[in-house]
């Protein structure tokens, strides 16, 4: 069995108590914290930059003293530099979409001499044509069940076929690359979206709008452990 990850996203945690927000979700047992990073041009919303990160990655540490991976998705453009900034910000992972960098593979090139994960980002909508070519510097493919640019949105089902499509080159490639889904993942589809392939899930809305965050982790996890 896959070891799969769950990462709360926070831009569905409450922006006024950022930090306690994520300390409870951390303690109810999430895996990666997701920061999604929104520059109100390549998609219609402006959420966290550097500095917040940077506030946010001493409180990102479990109850025994263990630092829990920072997930940064970038929904900007242009990437590079702010790429950087968040690499020096404490992020340990760096995703970003290929159609919002210039040259894809110097951007992975330079997320990984920054000393982070690299990864990049499909739309629903957008081919995985990119992806063999890069597949040798890619430690994450990260695939969006909706739409970018705001939470609480219905799961896209093609993005089903599209991570079966994924798991099937990342195997073939044989490297350790992590294959996550981000948008509209429940407790009640979780596990269709791991059976098509994913072993990392974020969820936004679903965690941080219940009371009980660790209620609907443990959920989660019934449901992925399920044959």
């Amino acid at each position: 069995m896959p070891t799969y990850r769950i990462a709360p996203s926070l831009l569905s945690a409450d922006f006024a108590r950022l930090g306690e927000d994520m300390r409870a979700v951390i303690d109810a047992g999430a895996d990666w914290i997701h920061f999604d990073v929104m520059d109100n041009h390549y998609v219609p919303n402006l959420t966290f930059g550097p500095m917040v990160c940077q506030a946010l990655r001493k409180h990102a540490v479990r109850a025994d003293g263990s630092k829990v991976p920072i997930d940064v998705h970038l929904m900007v453009q242009p990437v590079d530099a702010l790429a950087q900034a968040f690499a020096e910000a404490g992020a340990d992972l760096i995703s970003f979409h290929p159609d919002a960098s210039i040259h894809v593979d110097r951007t992975l090139q330079l997320i990984r001499a920054a000393g982070c994960q690299a990864g990049v980002v499909f739309n629903p909508a957008m081919p995985i044509d990119i992806l063999p070519w890069v597949i040798d510097k890619v430690d994450l493919v990260l695939l969006m069940s909706v739409n970018p640019g705001f939470g609480g949105q219905s799961f896209i089902d093609s993005a089903l076929r599209k991570t079966e499509m994924v798991r099937k080159l990342i195997d073939a490639s044989g490297r350790d690359i992590r294959l996550e889904v981000d948008g509209g993942i429940k407790v009640d589809n979780i596990r269709r979206v791991a059976d098509a392939g994913a072993d990392t899930f974020v969820a936004g809305s679903a965690i941080f709008g219940q009371k009980d965050y660790r209620k609907v982790i443990d959920a989660m996890r019934v449901e992925l452990a399920r044959a």
